[in-house]
């Protein structure tokens, strides 16, 4: 009878622990501004600078890709490798767009992606950007950094939208597969209780599909290239399950699509927008979010 009892109790207590994290579970902004890469218009890619700066300059999310090191470490990174418009190599030379992928971050311990410079060489797309030397961080850090800006900013926390850099033909060549990627991903978010405020974006549906399964509480977004001719209905049928946010390239976006989407209470989040009049434009269509290039846009009068 009274193992009966303690079972039941048991029960009782970790329904209301699961009822309670999804009470409290934060929402999005009701128009979320977010810094592509940290705000790479303006400051080296993906990198804390860029990240305090995107802060400062007001946005509610930031914006950034991950990617695991050889020695599993998670670090933020648009490509599994040195780019070579972004890189300086350790001997001061740049890297040849042919030989980029041979710099594998996957192949590399973490100390050895600290000997790459990714701030100095001028960037041929973004004249704006502020030259630096800096390296990519490890996510832990950037997470540190941005937690202790804001409260010292006296501004609201930010949220991190953070996207999985997979894809099934380079599993295990240039990340490891799904599942430890996530994995690896999530040690590190619920490390740093920051869980409520993350959203988990991918092009690869499989490692949305294992956050919805395994980390049900955490926000997905379902990227979405401009060629994707494919329905609303057709992708999200290849998902599997709902999303929270719906981040289709910003010229896919048009008054049926958020139709559809809002009917489905999924937010819509466009990206890359890096024109104020499309801002503009957008936020008047009715989409819920803006990823651009240049947080200053957000403001700008």
């Amino acid at each position: 009878m009274n193992k009966t009892i303690v079972v039941f109790t048991l029960i009782v207590t970790l329904a209301f622990c699961c009822n309670t994290v999804k009470q409290t579970t934060m929402n999005l902004p009701a128009f979320d501004t977010e810094a592509h890469r940290g705000g790479r218009g303006l400051m080296p890619e993906n990198t804390v600078p860029a990240m305090l700066n995107a802060l400062a300059l007001g946005v509610s999310t930031l914006e950034m890709d991950a990617v695991i090191t050889k020695d599993k470490q998670v670090i933020i990174s648009h490509e599994p490798f040195f780019n070579h418009e972004i890189t300086t190599r350790p001997d001061g030379g740049f890297i040849d767009e042919k030989e980029e992928k041979n710099y594998n971050i996957y192949h590399m311990s973490y100390a050895e992606t600290q000997q790459y410079d990714v701030g100095m060489k001028p960037h041929p797309h973004f004249p704006r950007q502020k030259k630096m030397r800096v390296t990519k961080p490890l996510l832990s850090v950037v997470i540190d950094s941005a937690e202790a800006a804001a409260r010292s900013l006296h501004r609201a926390l930010p949220f991190y939208n953070i996207e999985t850099k997979t894809q099934p033909k380079t599993d295990n060549l240039y990340h490891p597969a799904p599942m430890e990627f996530v994995n690896l991903l999530m040690k590190v978010i619920t490390g740093k209780k920051i869980v409520d405020r993350v959203i988990i974006q991918s092009f690869d549906p499989r490692t949305l599909q294992i956050i919805h399964r395994q980390y049900p509480g955490v926000k997905t977004a379902l990227l979405v290239e401009g060629t994707d001719n494919r329905s609303l209905e057709d992708q999200l049928l290849q998902l599997g399950f709902t999303p929270t946010v719906y981040s289709p390239a910003y010229i896919l976006v048009n008054a049926s699509l958020l139709e559809a989407c809002h009917a489905k209470h999924i937010k819509v989040v466009a990206w890359t927008v890096d024109e104020k009049p499309e801002i503009e434009r957008l936020k008047k269509m009715g989409v819920d979010g803006i990823i651009s290039d240049y947080p200053d846009l957000f403001h700008e009068e």
